[in-house]
């Protein structure tokens, strides 16, 4: 297997993609993309986070490497796990605008197993959530639903949704009604607002 095919791969995806070698199993063994991964370690090209995880860093001129986006890291671990993944009420709601409240750890729901993971000096928390706590996993709508979820059913007032109209596109707009039938019910009726304005 040409080690050419994985770089170009990498580099394709652009500085701060997180990937795992179960990414590039259609070039060839998981022996042989192991080996090249981790020739390309070795060159500096990719960085090793963890066991199994690596990044084509992003650096500053300043800073050198810098560290990698934790929901990258997160969507990367899912996929090696074949398991859906979505960020925490909290995180989503600073996201979307909605709270100026910086989460202190990156906490991620997922129909996996609950573990923790250290990369660098991030920790990376996995809990493992109920099936109506991962409407639209992976998706802009997915955001959405988790952010409602934050404020709470009182907690979402016409500026809310007027804010929400404004930060998402046409194309979330339309799936946040298709998603919302797997929404509680009480989101039911926001989603239509959101949608509508």
């Amino acid at each position: 297997m040409a080690i050419g095919k994985i770089k170009r791969r990498i580099i394709g995806k652009g500085r701060g993609a997180v990937f795992t070698p179960s990414d590039f199993l259609d070039l060839g063994s998981r022996a042989a993309v192991d080996q090249t991964l981790s020739r390309l370690t070795n060159q500096g090209v990719i960085r090793r986070l963890a066991r199994g995880i690596y990044d084509y860093p992003k650096t500053s001129p300043r800073l050198g490497r810098l560290s990698p986006d934790p929901d990258a890291v997160a969507a990367a671990i899912a996929r090696k796990d074949g398991r859906v993944v979505q960020v925490s009420p909290a995180r989503a709601a600073n996201m979307l605008g909605l709270t100026t409240q910086v989460p202190a750890k990156a906490v991620y729901l997922t129909d996996g197993q609950s573990r923790t993971k250290q990369i660098g000096t991030q920790t990376i928390i996995m809990r493992n959530a109920a099936a109506r706590n991962l409407v639209g996993a992976g998706k802009a709508t997915g955001a959405v639903f988790q952010a409602l979820r934050y404020l709470g059913k009182d907690g979402v007032d016409a500026d809310i949704v007027a804010r929400l109209a404004r930060t998402i596109d046409a194309d979330t707009r339309r799936a946040l009604i298709k998603d919302a039938l797997q929404a509680p019910g009480w989101m039911r009726p926001v989603v239509q607002q959101i949608a509508a304005a």
